[in-house]
This record gives C-alpha cells, sequence and structure tokens, in this order.
C-alpha cells in the first residue's frame, strides 16, 4: 500500500495571513505624463499629438492618472516634467512618460524638442530643448521604485544640417535609475517613421498590446519589436532595471496592485483539506481595496497640501507687488527679422551683433534731454526695467551706411523713428544723431522750438 500524505493543517486565519503577506506593501498608485508635439516651425510632424491623446486614453482605461500636454513649448515642458516628478514622490507607485515628437541627440546625449524651440546653431539645443536626463533626474528623485520611459521621438533631426557633433535617431541612455524600463521606437542612431495613418507605426503597434490581460512588460514589447519588424522593418529597443515582472492589465482575477508574478503557498498537500481559495482572494480583494482607499486619501491630502502651498505664494506674491517690487519679464516670442535684428511682441527690438535690446518706436513727440532721461528711468517696454539713454556709438552702430538727404531715416525696419534725430547719453553738452545723413550733432539744449527724440536702450549681457 502506498503510505498516506502527511498534511500540514494551519487554522484558517494564519493560511489568510500568510497569504495577505504576500500582497504588495501598499496599493499601486499610477501616474502618467504624456507630450505629443506637431506643430514645429521647422519640420512639422503629423502623428505625435494624435499619438500622444491615444495613449493617454489607454493608460485612462489601465488606472493611470494622466497629464496631457499637447503641442508643448519649453517653459511648459519644463514645468510639467517638475510637476510629475513632484507626483511621482507623493503617490510613490509606477510613473509612466511618454513622449511623441522630435528628440535629437548631440555629443551622446539625448533632448527632447519642444514646439517654440528656437535652433539655429548646435549650441542653442541645450538651451533650447529638454535633456532627457533631466526625466530620470525627477523619477529617480521620487524614490517610488518603477519607472516607464517610452519615446515615440527618433524622428530624423530637422535642424542636424549645421551641426557638426549631431547623429541619427536618439542614442544609448545608459544612465537610467534602478527599476526603469525604457522603449524607444526604434534602435540607437536610427530613424523611426511617422506614419502615413492617424498614428506612428510603434505607437499603434503599443496600442495593439498594452491592454492585453496578463502580459508582463517584457511580453508586451516583445510582441510591439515583432509587429513593426515585420510591418516597417524598424527594430524598437528596450532598456530595463526591472527587479520584477509589470503587468498593465494583471492576469484574470488579480487587482491592479497586484502586478508582479502570481504568489501561492501550499498548506496541505492533500488539497480536500485546504480551505476554499475564493475564501481567501476575497479577502485579499478587501485589503487591496481598503489599501487603494487610504492611498487615494493619502494623495487628496497631498493635493490639499500642494493647493494651500500654491495660494501662500500667490499671497506674498501680491504684497510683494503692492510693496512695489516689480514682476519678472515675460519671455517674449519673435515676430519678424531683419537681417541681425530680431522684433519681439513684446515691443523689443535685439541687435544680435551687439546683443543691445531697442525699443521699437521712439517716444513720438519733442522732449528735452532731462526729460529723456527721465523718460528712459521710468520706460518700462517688455517688462524691463534697465532702459537707458544710448551713447552716439551705439546710434552711430544703428545706422546703415546710406546718405540720400531725403529725409529717409537709415537704419533697421525694426525700429520706428517719427524724426531723425533722437537723444544720446553722456557729456556736459546735448548731443544726438542724425539718421537722415548719418551725422553726429552736438548743441545747446534748446535747439529753438525743436527738441531731438528718445529712443531706449538696454544691455542684455
Amino acid at each position: 500500500m502506498r503510505p498516506k500524505m502527511r498534511k500540514i493543517i494551519l487554522p484558517l486565519t494564519t493560511m489568510i495571513l500568510l497569504s495577505l503577506s504576500l500582497l504588495p506593501a501598499a496599493a499601486e498608485q499610477r501616474t502618467a505624463l504624456v507630450i505629443g508635439n506637431s506643430t514645429y516651425t521647422s519640420a512639422p510632424l503629423k502623428n505625435p499629438v494624435n499619438d500622444a491623446a491615444a495613449i493617454a486614453d489607454m493608460l485612462r482605461k489601465l488606472g493611470f492618472s494622466v497629464t496631457l500636454k499637447k503641442n508643448a513649448g519649453l517653459q511648459e515642458m519644463d514645468e510639467a516634467i517638475r510637476e510629475f516628478g513632484r507626483q511621482l514622490k507623493r503617490v510613490r507607485g509606477v510613473g509612466l512618460f511618454y513622449y511623441a515628437g522630435h528628440g535629437m541627440q548631440i555629443n551622446g546625449i539625448n533632448y527632447l524638442v519642444p514646439v517654440n524651440a528656437r535652433i539655429e546653431r548646435e549650441s542653442d539645443v541645450r538651451f533650447q530643448s529638454i535633456n532627457a536626463d533631466m526625466l530620470l533626474a525627477e523619477m529617480e528623485n521620487a524614490e517610488n521604485g518603477l519607472n516607464i520611459v517610452l519615446l515615440d521621438a527618433c524622428r530624423d533631426n530637422p535642424f542636424s544640417r549645421s551641426f557638426r557633433n549631431a547623429a541619427r535617431g536618439l542614442a544609448i541612455i545608459s544612465n537610467a535609475p534602478s527599476g526603469t524600463f525604457i522603449s524607444c521606437s526604434t534602435g540607437a542612431n536610427q530613424v523611426a517613421r511617422d506614419g502615413d495613418g492617424t498614428n506612428s507605426p510603434y505607437t499603434r503597434a503599443l496600442l495593439g498590446n498594452m491592454d492585453k490581460p496578463g502580459l508582463s512588460i517584457n511580453n508586451v514589447f516583445m510582441r510591439v519589436r515583432s509587429r513593426l519588424k515585420q510591418e516597417t522593418g524598424q527594430i524598437p529597443w528596450e532598456l530595463s532595471s526591472l527587479e520584477g515582472d509589470f503587468f498593465f492589465v494583471p492576469r484574470a482575477g488579480k487587482t491592479p496592485a497586484d502586478t508582479g508574478s502570481d504568489h501561492k503557498i501550499m498548506l496541505d498537500t492533500d488539497k480536500s483539506s485546504a480551505p476554499a481559495a475564493d475564501t481567501i482572494d476575497n479577502e485579499r480583494e478587501k485589503i487591496a481595496a481598503e489599501k487603494q482607499r487610504l492611498a487615494r486619501e493619502e494623495a487628496l491630502l497631498a493635493d490639499k497640501l500642494a493647493l494651500e502651498e500654491r495660494r501662500r505664494q500667490l499671497e506674498e506674491k501680491k504684497q510683494r507687488l503692492a510693496l512695489g517690487a516689480r514682476p519678472a519679464a515675460v519671455v517674449p516670442n519673435e515676430i519678424k527679422r531683419d537681417g541681425r535684428f530680431i522684433a519681439y511682441d513684446n515691443g523689443t527690438v535685439l541687435d544680435t551683433k551687439t546683443s543691445l535690446m531697442w525699443a521699437a518706436m521712439d517716444n513720438g513727440s519733442d522732449i528735452k534731454l532731462e526729460d529723456a532721461k527721465k523718460y528712459c528711468e521710468n520706460y518700462r517696454g517688455g517688462g524691463y526695467a534697465d532702459w537707458r539713454l544710448p551713447t552716439q556709438d551705439e546710434l552711430a552702430d544703428l545706422h546703415d551706411g546710406a546718405i540720400d538727404g531725403n529725409n529717409d531715416y537709415h537704419l533697421t525696419t525694426l525700429i520706428t523713428l517719427t524724426a531723425c534725430c533722437p537723444w544720446v547719453a553722456g557729456g556736459s553738452e546735448a548731443a544726438n544723431f542724425n539718421f537722415s545723413f548719418g551725422i553726429r550733432n552736438w548743441h545747446s539744449q534748446a535747439w529753438g522750438e525743436f527738441y531731438p527724440r528718445v529712443i531706449p536702450v538696454r544691455d542684455t549681457k
């Protein structure tokens, strides 16, 4: 006869506690930042905004709290990534960042390009784009344990013709923090397709696999890679430092918090004497639901505290303004160029040769020298408070060199003069510069019934 198998009998409470001890320590919070940039001045793209919207909808269905940014500028992208880092630090859990749009690498560093980036030289990239390392640093600082980065940003670099150190596509990311999964839409130094349909091939493949139950993240991207290779020959690559499996959709019967491997414990070698599995599963679901409820309350409290802090900062700002503090100048938008001169929508004109910023128009009426000095001191064009009278040399440098004697004013068309001779600073004698004849004038401060105009200038260096 076969010997009877020895049974291990434990109380039901003990078995439930042993089973629950294998659950994650806290309910999983899922936080995502999604950015899609299409409307570039140079080389606009058709699909990134569509891709970002579709991914955002998918992530919401998968339980993510999603922030979606479309056609974001530099400041908006910077602020969104910083806020994303703060959210991750508050709620922990899983963080996911998705970006579609232009990306580039310079000297092995990857950059994400805002729609308002003004890139004329390779050196502009550092100041006009987002260094991908900033995103990874925000995730590392959050210490949330699991982060996912999806980059559909390997389109061809439209600015590379004037670059010395630019390579195609993106560089391999080698400094990702522990617990990070990174996927790029194609291999390092390769270019991905934007796609002929509504979405890029990479995003279309991703949308077709993310919501499949029971697929680990590695299996999801294996399927994405297989599909892309068959359809386009494009081969995505991944970099992973995950220490366990992650499931966008857990196996059937599992909670969103239970994203790791299934855990089972055999308390009795004779299954007929083991407690019903449904009883344990029901208890686990109750505990998981309670943990999720507490986590939501904790996140709500954090949002309230953050709102109170913003309200406090706003009150401080109002108090500073009431005491006479001036607000910082707003970053202007370029509206026109004329050679070395750039006009902005805040009424200023930048001379890129001298780095001087000029008012786009003189004061418009006769003015005495002392009043001209006060006019400059009180001028607040563009939000700046450091305007002054120009020197004769600075005005002379604006003159285009033409002399025709027809009372035409010879300088850039971006600066409007209503009279020929603006005041200049310095010296005991009053002085001006004549833009009709390109000559310097000195005379007494009272010049009959006519006084020159004034055009403020400021230094930007």
